[in-house]
């Protein structure tokens, strides 16, 4: 099943911190609601890891979940 890893290795580092690891199926996307929280759960990872990787830089703004009326 194929996997989406998020991590603050580099391709010059053998040794980094996985932040998300997920197996994901392409048919999981044909649902909306899956997709969107695949995204979202990506962008906080992604979010994560460049805050682990600038710990010096001003604090990174994390996305806000859309919330559902």
């Amino acid at each position: 099943m194929p996997e989406i890893i998020v991590s603050t290795r580099s391709a010059y580092e053998r040794d980094g911190t996985v932040l998300h690891q997920e197996r994901v199926c392409a048919r999981d996307l044909e649902s909306e609601h899956f997709a969107a929280q695949l995204v979202e759960r990506l962008g906080w990872a992604l979010t994560d890891a460049d805050a682990a990787e600038h710990p010096d830089a001003d604090q990174v703004r994390r996305p806000e979940a859309k919330r559902r009326p």
